[in-house]
């Protein structure tokens, strides 16, 4: 009943984070294109209010009219929006299900002996270090000189993320890996939403109210957090939907393969700001599809070598039911899951006929089942799996 409940408690906190997910992104990137749409104000009065650009839209059956001020209006209006809750409640849920699933099951998700021999405490603990040690390493970046030097800071920081991507690969599970670096992405977003952007933003609702010019400098160090936050977009949301995607965490060069799609998503992402601006240049869309590409082909299956024997099928039922059915069947002993995964059971002969592809994928190519190993899965079984598979092959 345990597994049952936190199963539902799973469901309603990724949903949650999903809805908040999207309403923050969703917010962001309009505000990106907002941002970069705008337009000199028609009227010369509205220049002299201060309103330094306009942009006309439709939408919904509705024509709509944003202004932008240069720094602020003359009188603050009764009632100011802030957009700020989108992003705490996207990093809360995350947390809360980044603890409930990897935290909560960490001998099963976080650790992969293979990789790191991890107590729990030492996972947990080194993984916490890296979300927060990300957001301290980003920080003091943008508060030294480099922050005056674009190509510079883009460079320190396309190497702080490269390490980040391989330190992780290095300690947890691929699967793990992915997301802890999409959860320390996501801390420096909503980090530099609560520590720099909404303040500064205060600061120059505080000052307006006052009557007093606000600070331009508040401004612009929120502008150039915000400009982060959304080449950190695409990369985030990458992650977010990898754990689907055993190919490319499994892979013996999941670090490469992670920094090398993050890398494309940023740069798909600097072309869609540049675009909106009106001075886009194809390359970095042109690059991003490259490495894209680059990277599906190094990581594409290898026609499997001949094998010197075939595998019987009882052979395959052995394995199959001392490493696969303690989850995978109508009713699973492992305390972890109350039900089959994904709903894939092997009760029978016809359904792990019917799997076959499944199986040789995810415990041959892949080598990510069982999940973490658990149930200590030797090569010797995984060729005789690839021999069966292979036999099965040659007959269609």
């Amino acid at each position: 009943m345990e597994a049952y409940l936190l199963d539902w408690l799973n469901i309603l906190v990724r949903w949650l984070h999903f809805l908040t997910g999207v309403a923050w992104i969703g917010s962001s990137l309009y505000f990106i294109w907002l941002d970069n749409h705008l337009q000199e104000p028609r009227d010369p009065g509205d220049s002299d209010k201060g309103v330094g650009g306009e942009v006309w839209s439709v939408h919904g059956g509705g024509f709509y009219h944003a202004q932008k001020y240069k720094l602020a209006p003359a009188v603050l209006p009764d009632t100011l929006h802030w957009f700020k809750w989108e992003a705490y409640s996207t990093w809360l849920s995350g947390m809360f299900l980044l603890g409930l699933v990897y935290f909560l099951g960490a001998e099963i998700y976080l650790i992969d002996r293979s990789v790191a021999d991890l107590s729990v405490l030492m996972a947990i603990s080194s993984a916490i270090a890296f979300i927060a040690g990300g957001w301290i390493v980003y920080d003091l970046m943008c508060k030294s000189p480099l922050r005056n030097y674009d190509r510079v800071f883009a460079l320190a920081l396309f190497l702080l993320t490269s390490a980040l991507a391989w330190g992780l690969c290095q300690l947890f599970s691929g699967r793990a890996a992915f997301i802890l670096f999409g959860a320390t992405l996501g801390t420096i977003m909503v980090a530099n939403v609560f520590f720099v952007i909404i303040p500064g933003q205060k600061k120059m609702v505080a000052a307006a109210a006052r009557g007093e010019a606000p600070d331009p400098a508040d401004g612009l160090h929120a502008k150039l957090r915000s400009v982060h936050n959304t080449y950190f977009t695409l990369p985030v949301l990458f992650v977010m939907t990898s754990n689907h995607y055993a190919m490319t965490y499994s892979h013996e060069y999941n670090w490469a393969i992670l920094i090398a799609i993050s890398l494309a998503g940023a740069l798909i992402r600097i072309y869609f700001v540049a675009r909106h601006k009106g001075t886009a240049s194809p390359l970095p869309v042109v690059i991003a599809v490259l490495l894209l590409a680059v990277t599906a082909a190094m990581i594409a299956p290898r026609s499997p070598e001949l094998v010197a024997r075939e595998a019987s099928f009882s052979e395959v039922r052995n394995v199959i039911n001392a490493r696969c059915t303690t989850c995978h069947s109508t009713a699973p002993v492992h305390p972890a899951f109350p039900a089959a995964p994904l709903g894939v059971k092997f009760d029978t002969d016809e359904q792990i006929r019917a799997e076959a592809n499944r199986i040789y994928l995810q415990t041959v190519v892949t080598r990510v089942m069982p999940i973490g190993n658990l149930t200590a899965m030797t090569d010797e079984e995984r060729q005789i799996i690839d021999q069966w598979y292979q036999s099965l092959e040659s007959e269609q």
